[in-house]
């Protein structure tokens, strides 16, 4: 609006300027014309200054009556410019009383005419420019919006995820638990169930409760004896889809949070059988200051390989899952600068490289 508006100012002051510029100048023309025929004594044609479609002119003598002209408003002889009827009038006196004529007064109708076709294109270029704009502040406002809803997606997806991935092994408990004598299975499976939900909060606390911030307790820890401790949890989970699980494992020791580290090898193995084929197979092997962990599952698009490690990414829809797992992954990894490397094909399976400094 400031602009439209000094935009307006600035053209409306050069319009004018250049109305009576060129008005001074006609009457200036006809002075000299008045004055050159009484001087040379020639024959003045008056008609041919009552012709133009732009002026009108009329000619007055010394007690200011009309001598002749086609200028029929009343004058103003005490101002040298006005505005009447939306017209401008200029008063000139520069014949000097020359054939008897003192004053000329000349009207100009082409300047209001201007103006007012200047603010019609100055309304609609306005408008143009205001949708333009309008519609480059609706693509910028979807574009920053575009994370936040984003966001609200994912945070709707997860709060739905939650309670899927709660609820299987919570239901697990409750029909174990229904009869007074539990077998051998029932506690097997209660025990699995509680273990589930026991890995479900350490990953929930530990990316929004600010776990992960809190020090580590670094320690010298055995590698191999914490993946043989953790495997006789995740044997009884592979024995339910019939995947076998081999091992060539050597002596290794890394300094780390001991629960860092179950973190990782949990959620690798979790994954490793949750996306795993029935009768599949699990291959684990620590060697080198290497861990390499290869399944035969489902396999990662190479697409969607960049893409994993983002939190609530799912590169699958199968299985649930909440996305975190390898988020945490990869927070832990950066934090003691172990080097993940992934490889997989789609229906062939996936292996997880991990590098230790």
């Amino acid at each position: 609006m400031i602009i439209v508006l000094l935009y307006y100012q600035n053209e409306k002051k050069l319009y004018f300027d250049l109305t009576k510029t060129k008005m001074e100048n006609v009457v200036s023309n006809i002075s000299s014309q008045i004055i050159y025929a009484h001087m040379s004594g020639t024959k003045l044609d008056s008609a041919k200054f009552m012709n133009s479609n732009e002026y009108k002119i009329s000619f007055y003598d010394k007690n200011k009556d009309k001598l002749f002209g086609n200028l029929d408003e009343t004058i103003d002889f005490s101002k040298k410019i006005m505005v009447q009827d939306k017209n401008f009038i200029l008063v000139n006196d520069s014949t000097y009383g020359h054939l008897g004529v003192y004053y000329i007064a000349i009207e100009e109708n082409l300047y209001f005419k201007t103006i007012d076709k200047l603010k019609q294109n100055i309304f609609f270029l306005f408008i143009f420019i205001y949708a333009f704009i309008s519609l480059i502040g609706f693509y910028l406002a979807k574009l920053f919006l575009r994370p936040i809803k984003e966001e609200r997606e994912k945070l709707n997806d997860f709060i739905k995820d939650t309670t899927h991935e709660l609820n299987t092994p919570i239901s697990a408990i409750l029909m174990s638990s229904e009869s007074e004598t539990l077998s051998k299975k029932q506690v097997e499976r209660i025990q699995l169930s509680v273990k589930k939900i026991s890995e479900i909060y350490k990953d929930l606390t530990y990316l929004f409760l600010e776990e992960n911030e809190k020090n580590s307790d670094l320690e010298t820890v055995d590698i191999k004896e914490i993946i043989e401790e953790q495997l006789k949890y995740f044997e009884v989970l592979a024995e339910k889809k019939r995947i076998s699980i081999e091992k060539d494992l050597k002596e290794f020791e890394f300094k780390i949070d001991r629960n860092d580290f179950i973190r990782v090898f949990n959620n690798i193995i979790s994954n490793a059988i949750k996306y795993n084929k029935p009768k599949g197979s699990i291959n684990i092997k620590l060697r080198n200051n290497l861990l390499v962990v290869e399944d035969s599952g489902i396999g990662i698009d190479e697409k969607k390989l960049n893409d994993i490690f983002r939190r609530y990414y799912r590169a699958t829809n199968q299985h649930g899952g909440f996305g975190l797992g390898l988020n945490i992954v990869k927070k832990i990894c950066d934090k003691y600068f172990i080097k993940i490397d992934v490889k997989s094909k789609l229906k062939k399976g996936t292996t997880f490289s991990f590098s230790f400094k």
